[in-house]
């Protein structure tokens, strides 16, 4: 891995925490910034070194440092509801990068979709995540129509924002990511 590689890993990586610490708590999900820096370090990273840095992000935090939204870290956050969407970040990070990342027709609107897709993914892996920690682990019974509520349906119209917002910075960035070396 190149020094530069490092650096953009460990960057997305910091950002991803940043995003954290920007936090609105709002029931079992807080509203943070984190699913818009993971679908960014897709895009700009590519996918290896996208869902590398999630994957670092979510490591420090299982480790203890402090990253999770609240200033929280360590390993009991797997068995936490929202657990589920960290490990999303990886995945949607890995999916965004491979729509997108040197693609020589890059335009906003394919760039947009895939976040929608990230997005998407995220909620894929969250929300069942969610329901058997609820279900099986804290032994609270909530239907899946409720986890979907309270794990997704407020969060549309935000997580909407921010793939437009993620969209709009990496249709400026790429190509400058990309090809300094």
């Amino acid at each position: 891995m190149k020094t530069k590689e490092m650096i953009l890993v460990s960057l997305f990586t910091s950002l991803t925490a940043i995003g954290a610490f920007l936090s609105i708590p709002l029931g079992e999900v807080p509203i943070t910034l984190q699913s818009m820096f993971s679908l960014l370090s897709g895009m700009l990273l590519g996918p290896k070194l996208g869902s590398l840095s999630q994957g670092l992000y979510i490591l420090l935090g299982l480790l203890g440092v402090r990253i999770f939204s609240n200033f929280s870290g360590g390993p009991q956050h797997i068995f936490k509801p929202s657990f589920g969407f960290l490990i999303g970040f990886i995945i949607a990070s890995y999916v965004v990068g491979k729509m997108t990342y040197k693609r020589a027709s890059l335009g906003f609107k394919r760039i947009f979709i895939a976040s929608l897709l990230g997005t998407f993914i995220i909620y894929l892996i969250g929300i069942p995540y969610m329901y058997f920690i609820f279900n099986y682990v804290v032994g609270k019974e909530l239907g899946l129509l409720t986890v979907l509520k309270i794990g997704c349906l407020i969060f549309i119209p935000g997580d909407i924002i921010k793939a437009i917002v993620a969209s709009f910075v990496a249709s400026k960035l790429a190509k400058r990511v990309w090809y300094n070396s």
